[in-house]
């Protein structure tokens, strides 16, 4: 048995993830100025309160990943014997729901406008005694909630991959919607401009319909992680690779008959147990049984507690299975 330790990353890591929390108070300063002039440049155009709305939801993922990261290193106690991993989880589940909420609220809205057949219109604004376009006003703010957004997004990829972050990664499907409603915002401004009063309403439900599939996608992969679901990657939501070299390693045990294991997400680390027929009972199997648990343990620093059990015949659970002339089938 490995015992949890009290950070979840190891020491080579622990960089990457100070650069995670840097670029979410940078993300979180960022957003706040975008949805003030986002707001002050709005006008009537569905593509800007599509934007300003979205701005402002866009926080959710952030701020649940910092709160987060200074809960989840937090020693295990009496009340949470098992530690503060899960917080990690209910933050993913907060950021997910923000990004499905903000889907589902703009094709409402966009639809809404659509059906409706209201006509927005863009007027005129006096600037230092000049009159200027609101538009050119509108244009000028989409472009800046659109560079930055698209920066962070692809500079948080990586490190959500590198720390199994799935919240991070969130945000960063958080950061892509950001650019996604600035870019397709200003065709719909152009339209409006050119009389074309759909054109901003089409943007925006164009924009929403993307959104609304991450959204769901990582919602219900949050929901999956807090039942236990076995580990999927960050990414590509695929069974983590992980799986198979526990698997291999305790096939090619020669002291053991037959064995089942499963394995559960906790935050950004995995739990696991495995149960073991050994070919035969003797001095040596508790040396045996404390060494391979730790050499599971040492696959990944994302195991941080495996424990070993005999027993006299595999249980009937649902863990996968390795018996002596069969395929091991993978983990639904």
């Amino acid at each position: 048995m490995k015992p949890i330790n009290r950070f979840e990353y190891p020491p080579e890591l622990q960089p990457v993830f100070a650069k995670a929390k840097k670029l979410e108070w940078i993300s979180v300063f960022y957003l706040i100025s975008t949805s003030v002039v986002v707001y002050l440049t709005m006008g009537n155009s569905q593509a800007m309160k599509t934007a300003y709305f979205e701005d402002i939801l866009s926080l959710t993922p952030s701020i649940s990943f910092l709160i987060a990261a200074r809960i989840f290193h937090k020693r295990p106690n009496k009340d949470f014997p098992y530690g503060y991993h899960r917080v990690v989880t209910i933050a993913f589940l907060c950021g997910a729901l923000a990004l499905f909420s903000v889907g589902a609220f703009l094709i409402f809205d966009a639809a809404s406008t659509l059906i409706k057949q209201e006509h927005p219109t863009i007027g005129i604004k006096v600037i230092f005694g000049h009159e200027v376009w609101l538009g050119y006003l509108m244009i000028a703010a989409m472009v800046y909630s659109t560079i930055p957004s698209m920066i962070l997004g692809r500079m948080k990829l990586p490190l959500a991959k590198k720390l199994n972050e799935k919240n991070l990664y969130t945000d960063a499907d958080m950061n892509k919607a950001d650019w996604m409603t600035g870019a397709a915002a200003i065709p719909g401004i152009l339209g409006i401009g050119m009389g074309w009063w759909w054109a901003d309403s089409v943007a925006a439900l164009i924009i929403a319909l993307d959104i609304l599939w991450d959204g769901y996608t990582n919602l219900k992969q949050a929901i999956f992680d807090l039942m236990n679901q076995i580990p999927k990657n960050v990414d590509d939501r695929h069974t983590d690779p992980l799986l198979l070299q526990v698997e291999q390693k305790l096939k090619h045990q020669p002291w053991i008959k037959e064995h089942a294991f499963r394995m559960r997400e906790e935050g950004h680390i995995y739990l696991g147990e495995a149960f073991v027929v050994p070919h035969e009972h003797d001095g040596q199997l508790t040396m045996r049984i404390e060494k391979l648990a730790q050499e599971v343990s040492d696959l990944n620093w994302r195991i941080q507690e495996f424990l070993i059990m005999p027993v006299q015949e595999l249980p009937q659970t649902n863990a996968q299975e390795g018996r002596p002339g069969q395929n091991n089938p993978e983990i639904t």
